[in-house]
């Protein structure tokens, strides 16, 4: 039950009447006070409500108020400060009437102001003995909202205070309707109903103050910051079920109380736990009581969530939005393991996620239980916080002042915006806006209310066009696609065309003259890698691979540098690339342009024709490249030795080089990294491929005209071997000289219990598959099929399978992780791993490189600390993931557009997996992946899932088509089946679906 606050001693009932009839007489005044705007007329009503205030203040008794409103945060859910306003009867169901709404509003701004200006004192007094007690209590304060939180910090909305000007009643209006706007009505809630009176002025002391308004101080900005956010808190939210259904039948709902009806005031209900503190937290990760993990939100499922097990075992789950506390999807959460008889029964196998079970955990009735926590600390918010989505306009809503944003992305709450954000005629004419994108950004998310706070950031334009969605896309993964400043511009060499120094040339060697060329997709303009092949006279071979030195152009600590690491890597859209550098380097500058002198790092070797290495050295060097190959250009050259290219078919060569003396080089180049791919797979590596769809654009419209599967050939081999190549070599190079500096790359082992539960489900499927190792499980892939029609298809869904139980590679300090036996990668099944080779579009090459520099003492000694790096290392891999989902995302709006201009599009498909009412498909002819729900298939009579072992399958009767006299044909649905489908767009938000079509009379 609620609990009542009474504030002082109750008065008589003569008392009463006295204070009901001054608060008519102050809302008649206030009403006439809204329609004049003489500052002499306000000023007169100013200081006669003033006077009418001051009436009562004779029989308050103490000064307990203002200790309960310090006290605040002490209380069960009191990250929420809030603003007592129940010192009075003005609130009482009487004073409640319609007819003074428009006088409590505007009295309700001026007591909101006045009480800032009167608590301003109160708190300059009092600030030195109260510090102790309020630094304790804001431990506990919101991690959302930008309070401190323990040792982490987050950055919430700026709330300074404004300046006076000189018309000071002007500015104080202003301010008094900014103030309502936001401390009343935050969530949507109805605006306040009835009068209201001037807050009762105390001093800090107990004794009354003046009369006259005192002057506003020069208070200092960080305690006017502090205060005003205070008051900010305390406007929480209103948007939870229980509290509208109360708001519904309440005489007097208000932000942060609601009416009990009888004068006095009840607390809003907290939704959500308050967070633990940091020393909480701390000691109990260190006891194992608690456990720290990336939140992963299903987006199918947004009630479900999961974090991993730090052994090694299976997710653990999050049911619902309250057991998530606020916390987003990719947020780096601490959550607490719930009681046993509290973990979620799951009611088959196919209730979960694949990667969540786990064979050991008891089963009952064949029943599994699913180990469940709750979300106590937020210990980094990796999410954006924004979000694209549209605004819902409620009529019925009395908020006049908010209105809500609907995010398309389900895992993101729903979010109270304020109407001044919108676009002006937005409240006249909403349906204009239906079908308009948004960005908002969430500014708060308080524990009282199931929704979030936020502020409109832009208008993208109409859902469905490829720009603003495009725009929304990157918005939300929080990619960088702004322009860069002139501060970083200015790091950049001005006098253009820009040649070598040179003094350059003394400190590098000189390989202008040698046979050096790019393969690269025949659309790339940022070319950071060449290759060379030269035979030697002894049958071996010296081959180089030579990668642009940016870090010559990219000056350690400069503006370049700090801009660089924070976009930390480029990102590649369908239509365009986001890139890390500014163009001037990537594309001019730093690229590998053919017959253009360019600076480089190289590795060379002394190989053998069978691809054993002989040497090996490192130098900075200076190249001159003799022609542009596209992988289709080495592809033909590969594919037709014996061929004689004319200069028609290739790019401008230099002429220096001949067609023939460039086709050699890239043959030999073939023939050894063949020997190297060879020896990698028998060493014990593994390759899991996964379709990738490639578009052809209109070059006008930027529109997609046709897609395929993208080949992956020999020339992708090849320049791929010599690249792995390279990156392991430059590992061992700056590991040896830098034990505690190294930036390596690993990829850990697949988690173990996830493997188990595959290898029983490809056991009892028939599936010879041995997941001992990655090179077993690598043999296993290429040798279990046959030669059909489908094999190729069936190796795919496979593919996918064993992807599942594996974990992310990542960038990591040698400093920070110090155990060798985690430094290994599990695919390429090396000890020690990097990335090198393209350092114009990852920021974590440009830190390898300064790294190599200093070890071959060509280059500043290292300035960077282990910390820094690990810290770099962190960002590195998060921005790496927020690139790869951004540009999946970009595909499938592609692939939608497509549909809708083409189709709808046939296709066969292949069932990658079967849960109880729906299943998965991969569509043969593009590669997607897609789920069916046999719910909504037009057609289907019914529908009986059932288990033959762990294999699961469907079972589905289909209504004749011709006559209904006919027997329904009957399908089933098992894994590696072959169907039919329809891809169908959305013509307003072009998302695809897939509709299993309905099969032959025959099929059975």
């Amino acid at each position: 039950m609620a609990r009542k606050y009474k504030w002082g001693n109750n008065s008589t009932t003569a008392q009463k009447e006295d204070q009901y009839n001054s608060t008519t007489q102050k809302d008649q005044y206030a009403r006439l006070l809204s329609k004049h705007h003489g500052i002499k007329f306000k000023t007169y009503v100013e200081q006669y409500a003033q006077g009418l205030s001051l009436q009562g203040e004779e029989h308050r008794p103490s000064t307990a108020l203002e200790t309960d409103r310090l006290d605040a945060p002490q209380r069960r859910g009191g990250d929420q400060g809030f603003i007592d306003f129940s010192r009075s009867n003005d609130f009482s169901s009487r004073n409640c009437s319609k007819g003074g709404e428009n006088g409590s509003l505007t009295s309700h701004m001026e007591k909101i102001n006045y009480d800032r200006n009167v608590s301003q004192d109160c708190d300059r007094k009092h600030q030195g003995a109260s510090h102790g007690n309020k630094q304790r209590r804001g431990e506990r304060r919101s991690a959302i909202t930008g309070r401190q939180y323990g040792d982490v910090e987050y950055v919430g909305e700026s709330r300074a205070p404004r300046a006076r000007d000189s018309q000071p009643h002007q500015r104080q209006q202003q301010r008094r309707s900014k103030d309502l706007h936001r401390d009343y009505t935050r969530d949507g809630g109805p605006c306040h109903q009835g009068s209201a009176s001037w807050p009762k002025k105390v001093s800090c002391n107990g004794q009354e103050q003046e009369k006259k308004r005192p002057k506003k101080k020069n208070v200092p900005k960080h305690h006017e910051e502090n205060r005003r956010d205070g008051m900010m808190r305390s406007a929480v939210n209103a948007n939870n079920m229980q509290q509208q259904q109360h708001a519904a039948h309440a005489p007097y709902f208000h932000a942060g109380y609601i009416n009990n009806g009888t004068g006095g005031q009840w607390p809003r209900k907290q939704i959500f736990e308050s967070y633990m503190t940091s020393e909480e937290v701390n000691q109990g990760l260190k006891s194992a009581q608690l456990i720290q993990g990336p939140l992963r939100i299903n987006p199918r499922r947004y009630q479900e969530a999961f974090i991993p097990s730090p052994d090694g075992t299976r997710d653990i789950f999050l049911d619902g939005i309250l057991a998530r506390n606020r916390a987003l999807n990719g947020d780096v959460v601490v959550v607490q393991v719930l009681p046993r008889e509290k973990w979620k029964v799951v009611r088959s196998d196919n209730d979960v996620e694949f990667d969540t079970l786990d064979p050991s955990v008891p089963r009952l009735n064949r029943e599994i239980l699913q180990r469940t926590a709750n979300v106590v600390y937020i210990v980094e918010q990796k999410h954006s916080r924004a979000a694209t989505g549209f605004l819902k306009f409620n009529h019925n809503n009395n908020n006049k002042f908010f209105t809500m944003f609907c995010p398309v992305d389900h895992r993101v709450p729903r979010i109270n915006v304020p109407l001044a954000d919108c676009p002006a005629d937005f409240i006249s004419r909403p349906s204009d806006y239906s079908n308009t994108l948004f960005i908002c950004r969430i500014t708060d998310w308080p524990a009282d209310s199931w929704l979030a706070e936020g502020r409109l950031a832009n208008t993208l334009g109409q859902a469905g066009e490829i720009e603003p969605e495009t725009e929304g896309i990157l918005t939300e993964y929080d990619v960088d696609f702004s322009e860069f400043s002139q501060d970083v511009q200015d790091c950049l060499p001005n006098n253009l065309p820009w040649t070598i120094p040179p003094e350059e040339f003394s400190k590098r060697r000189d390989l202008r003259n040698e046979c050096i060329f790019t393969i690269d997709p025949d659309t790339a303009r940022d070319l950071d890698d060449a290759l060379s092949c030269k035979p030697l006279p002894d049958g071996n071979f010296e081959v180089g691979v030579h990668i642009a030195d940016v870090s010559y152009f990219v000056k350690e600590g400069n503006a370049l540098d700090l801009m660089a690491s924070q976009r930390a890597t480029s990102v590649y859209m369908v239509q365009k690339v986001i890139p890390m550098l500014p163009r001037l380097l990537c594309e001019e500058l730093c690229s590998l342009n053919p017959l253009t002198d360019r600076l480089t790092f190289s590795v060379i070797w002394t190989i053998t024709p069978q691809g054993k290495i002989l040497n090996e050295c490192f130098d900075r060097s200076v190249i001159r490249s003799c022609v542009k190959l596209s992988y289709d250009h080495a592809q033909c050259m590969i594919e037709a030795p014996d061929k004689l290219f004319s200069p028609e078919e290739l790019p401008p060569v230099a002429p220096e080089h001949t067609i023939e003396e460039i086709q050699h080089a890239v043959l030999n180049l073939h023939s050894i990294a063949k020997n190297l791919r060879a020896q990698r797979f028998q060493e014990g590596a593994l390759r899991l491929d996964r379709l990738k769809l490639s578009f052809t654009l209109d070059e006008e419209t930027m529109m997609p005209q046709s897609c395929h599967v993208y080949q992956y050939r020999e020339s992708n081999e090849l320049v791929e071997e010599f690249m792995l190549l390279a990156n392991i070599a430059t590992a061992h190079q700056i590991y040896r000289s830098f034990r505690e500096l190294a930036l390596l790359r690993c990829h850990p082992p697949p988690q173990a219990k996830m493997v188990a539960e595959l290898q029983e489900f490809c056991d009892q499927m028939g599936l010879d598959i041995d997941f001992s190792s990655a090179g077993a499980l690598h043999s296993s892939l290429l040798a279990i099929f046959s030669d059909d029609e489908y094999s190729s298809a069936r190796k795919e869904v496979l593919t996918n399978m064993c992807s599942r139980p594996m974990q992310m590679a990542e960038y990591f300090c040698t400093g920070v992780q110090q155990e060798e036996s985690r430094f290994k990668h599990y695919a390429l099944n090396v000890p020690f791993y990097t990335h090198f080779t393209s350092p114009i579009r990852r920021y974590a090459d440009v830190i390898v490189h300064r790294l190599l520099a200093a070890s071959l003492g060509c280059g500043p000694p290292v300035k960077l600390t282990r910390e820094r790096i690990h810290k770099q290392a962190s960002h590195c891999n998060d921005k790496r993931a927020a690139s790869k989902r951004a540009q999946d995302l970009s595909t499938e709006l592609f692939f939608g557009v497509l549909v809708k201009e083409c189709g709808p599009l046939d296709s066969e498909a292949m069932v990658m997996g079967v849960l109880d009412h729906s299943f998965d498909i991969m569509v043969l002819r593009y590669g997607v992946q897609k789920r069916i729900y046999l719910k909504s298939l037009p057609g289907l009579e019914m529908f009986q899932h059932h288990k033959v072992g762990k294999k699961s399958e469907l079972t589905l009767v289909w209504a004749s088509d011709e006559d209904p006299q006919q027997p329904s044909v009957c399908q089933v649905i098992s894994l590696f089946t072959v169907v039919e489908v329809q891809l169908i767009a959305d013509p307003v938000t072009m998302k695809c679906s897939a509709v299993l079509k309905r099969p032959d009379e025959n099929a059975s």
